[in-house]
């Protein structure tokens, strides 16, 4: 087991220890991969953009969410009514790219796929990662699971950040994105407790498998 820091994210000093964290990584020789775990509304997404941004150029951002099945395969599989959970991606797509990230061609890039909010669909060949660029930053919910396909995924990341945040914030900016993408609050707030509450704790699990706790 990795040994586990804690940081308080809140603070300017906080803020600045972590994009320091971050371009340390960048700066150790080759490819570097973090990734950036928590539950679902915690701000990994937030975070992840705010490193790359301040990394100039030295950093590609990576997400997990373009691993999700489309719309049309959960409907075959009966899983529509829980999308986000475990199941619903493409992990072993995940972890196989996690694989060529690491050991890049010098004459190619690597292209991720990404999750379109405006379509509520993956899109492959979204992403380009050069084969110049020194880290990787990823962030996801199941970064740390250690169940199944996402087994591998940890041993395929140089450090995993655990994002903590108060968990009523947590759930009331959850649903705040769901209406704004488009759900009647009543509804958003269905999802919520019964959807991605129920990853929150799968999420939570893992947080022992982290090199960083991150407190928001």
């Amino acid at each position: 087991m990795p040994r586990m820091d804690i940081l308080d994210g809140t603070t300017t000093g906080g803020r600045a220890a972590l994009t320091d964290r971050a371009r340390a990584l960048a700066e150790t020789g080759g490819r570097r991969v973090l990734g950036i775990a928590g539950p679902p509304g915690a701000g990994k997404s937030t975070l992840a953009e705010r490193l790359v941004a301040a990394l100039d150029g030295r950093a590609a951002l990576v997400p997990m969410d373009g691993f999700h099945l489309a719309a049309a395969e959960l409907d075959r599989l009966g899983r529509a009514d829980r999308k986000g959970a475990p199941d619903t991606f493409d992990a072993a797509g995940y972890a196989a790219l996690l694989r060529r990230l690491r050991a890049p061609d010098p004459l190619h890039a690597v292209y991720a796929p990404a999750f379109d909010r405006s379509l509520e669909e993956p899109v492959a060949g979204s992403l380009p990662v050069e084969p110049d660029i020194p880290l990787v930053v990823t962030e996801g919910n199941y970064l740390l699971l250690d169940d199944g396909p996402w087994a591998p995924v940890r041993g395929l990341l140089d450090e995993v950040w655990f994002l903590d945040l108060d968990p009523e914030e947590r759930v009331r900016r959850l649903v705040d994105r769901h209406v704004r993408h488009g759900r009647p609050r009543f509804h958003a707030e269905e999802w919520v407790a019964r959807s991605d509450e129920a990853n929150a704790r799968l999420v939570e699990r893992g947080r022992d498998r982290a090199d960083l706790i991150v407190r928001l």
